[in-house]
């Protein structure tokens, strides 16, 4: 029975600072846009990216290009030898 007494009062007092955190979230907005703020951190999220990105492009001088080409580097070029083709002939051969 003492219980009752200490019970009753303690969850009325819980009830009415529910009843005090729904109302306060309902005056600040919490519930206006439910659909679109989980996108919205999203869509900030790569918007300052790029805002980065391209500050960080405009900053920063293009790097120099290789202008040399193909035929200005030493190419290397293999060859087969008649000794070469004779070799895995007879290796052909004696399989």
């Amino acid at each position: 029975m003492l219980s009752i007494f200490l019970l009753i009062p303690l969850s009325l007092m819980l009830f009415v600072v529910a009843i005090w955190a729904v109302r306060y979230a309902v005056k600040s907005n919490q519930f206006e846009d439910l659909d679109n703020a989980s996108q919205r951190i999203i869509l900030d999220d790569r918007q300052e990216r790029r805002q980065t990105m391209q500050a960080h492009e405009s900053s920063s001088p293009t790097p120099p290009t290789d202008r040399t080409s193909v035929h200005d580097k030493p190419s290397l070029t293999v060859t087969h030898t008649d000794t070469e083709a004779d070799s895995h002939s007879s290796i052909d051969k004696n399989s």
